[in-house]
């Protein structure tokens, strides 16, 4: 019984692919492609969420819509601009870095490496200071911490 309990909360933990079935294309390969597509579309109501796996109005409008650019034959990154185009690049799960977004991709190692400059410097100094000691204060140093 417990197993059961077990394997029904872990069924209940899977992600709920929202796609309908009136949504799937007849060739298994554009359906593939639309899958692929799709993956990677952030939902615009949801936070982080692909259009894959969100069941909003707009996410199914957008899922129809990459299927309808599909039959028309467009590629994969035309497809995925038209939707940049009519969304905003917030519509993309992983944003690109290029433009206004490549600041944001710099910024975080950025500040790590100037955060770890300025503790570096820190920790020189100190370190520094230490070896100004006179030889009265080298003794009382070593006599506190003895203690």
């Amino acid at each position: 019984m417990r197993h059961l309990i077990l394997a029904l909360t872990m069924l209940l933990a899977l992600p709920a692919l929202a796609v309908q079935p009136d949504e799937i294309l007849a060739d298994p390969a554009l359906e593939a492609r639309a899958r692929e597509i799709t993956a990677e579309l952030r939902c615009v109501v949801c936070r982080n969420e692909s259009v894959d796996d969100s069941n909003a109005d707009i996410a199914r409008d957008i899922r129809l819509m990459v299927r309808e650019r599909l039959v028309a034959g467009d590629s994969n990154e035309e497809t995925i601009q038209y939707m940049v185009d009519r969304f905003g690049e917030y519509v993309l799960l992983n944003p690109r870095a290029s433009g206004s977004n490549l600041i944001l991709w710099i910024a975080g190692p950025a500040m790590l490496i100037i955060g770890l400059g300025i503790a570096l410097g820190a920790s020189r100094r100190r370190k520094a200071g230490a070896a100004n000691l006179s030889a009265d204060e080298e003794a009382r140093l070593q006599e506190l911490l003895k203690e």
